[in-house]
Parts: C-alpha cells; sequence; structure tokens
C-alpha cells in the first residue's frame, strides 16, 4: 500500500478524525508542501469550508453527514481524474462513507487516508470554536465524539496523533509514507 505517487497520477488525501484533531492545521502545511517541496498543484478540500460553500443547507444528521461526504468525494474524484492532487480535511465520522469516498475516488488515481487519531480529551482542551464546550453544556446536538459516533478508521494508511507528534513530525511522517517518484515528498 506504501507505493510511490507517479507525479501524473491523480491522488486525494483524506484526513480524517474529530473535531480538534488537528487535520485542518496538518492539511495545510501538507498542501503547501506537496506544492512547494514536491511541485505538486494541490487543492485543499477543509471540511468546514467545503459545507459552508457547498453543504449549507444541511444538517448533521446521519444521511446529511453522508451526503455531505459524497459532495467532498465526487470534487475530490474529479480533481484526481485530471491528475490534480485533493487534500480533503473533514471529520466523516462513519466508516460506510470512508470506504464510499475510496471507491469514488480509487478508479481515477491513489487514495490515501490519514487517521488523526488525537484523544478526545485532548480535543475538547484546544476546542477553538467551543463547540465541546457547547456540546457538554446541552447546547449542540450531534456533536461528533460527544452524542453522536465516531467510527475509528480500521484501514487507514497513515495514523497520526498531534497530541505526541508536532506538525512538523507529522508532515514528515505523511510525507515519507506518500513518497513521489520514490523519493521523500520533503525535502528539507
Amino acid at each position: 500500500m506504501n507505493r510511490p505517487v507517479n507525479r501524473n497520477e491523480g491522488v486525494v488525501i483524506l484526513l480524517t478524525g474529530l473535531p480538534a484533531a488537528g487535520k485542518t492545521t496538518l492539511a495545510k502545511a501538507l498542501a503547501a508542501e506537496l506544492e512547494n517541496g514536491a511541485g505538486r498543484a494541490v487543492t485543499l478540500l477543509d471540511g468546514d469550508e467545503v459545507r459552508r460553500l457547498l453543504s449549507s443547507e444541511l444538517g448533521y444528521s446521519r444521511e446529511h453527514r453522508r451526503l455531505n461526504v459524497l459532495r467532498h468525494a465526487y470534487v475530490a474524484a474529479e480533481i484526481c481524474r485530471h491528475g490534480g492532487v485533493a487534500v480533503c480535511a473533514l471529520i466523516a465520522p462513519y466508516a460506510a462513507d470512508r470506504a464510499e469516498m475510496r471507491r469514488m475516488v480509487s478508479p481515477h488515481g491513489r487514495f490515501v487516508q490519514i487517521y488523526v487519531a488525537t484523544p478526545l480529551e485532548v480535543c475538547e482542551e484546544r476546542d477553538p470554536k467551543g463547540l465541546y464546550a457547547r456540546a457538554r453544556a446541552g447546547n449542540l446536538a450531534h456533536m461528533t465524539g460527544i452524542d453522536d459516533p465516531y467510527e475509528p478508521p480500521q484501514d487507514a494508511d497513515i495514523v497520526i496523533d498531534t497530541s505526541v507528534l508536532s506538525v512538523t513530525e507529522s508532515l514528515q511522517r505523511v510525507c515519507g509514507h506518500l513518497a513521489l517518484d520514490g523519493t521523500p515528498a520533503n525535502r528539507r
């Protein structure tokens, strides 16, 4: 599964995990590294931005979450089909939806799933948007990890815990796994 990424091959990299796990921070660093260090054109599909722009009418029911993930998957698969790289940072809490994303992308290129496995307690401490605090106070329903499930990936290509790895260490681990044309993507 750890095969080098051909420079002409489309790639979709899904970073999945609990809210505040560090997905977006790592995704931004990864996108910049792939563009600068490896010379790849990269599209960053951040879960919050895509939800705001493409899924604003959706709520947080299981079906709406599925539809949101499938919208990400469709856009990412199109980028991949044209030889691009899509870095997707989204919660994607259900294993079946992540598997469907993989199925949609795989005919067009490589799919890499990164599980940002930061413990719930750490995510709650970070809580940059105050979502966990609101959920614990009973003011926010359907919070992933609190009253809605997160199904940890059993098929992740890479597992990163941002409570023990810095962004730089996490990025090095991911880039080492991705290796472009057989050489590590992180040339620093």
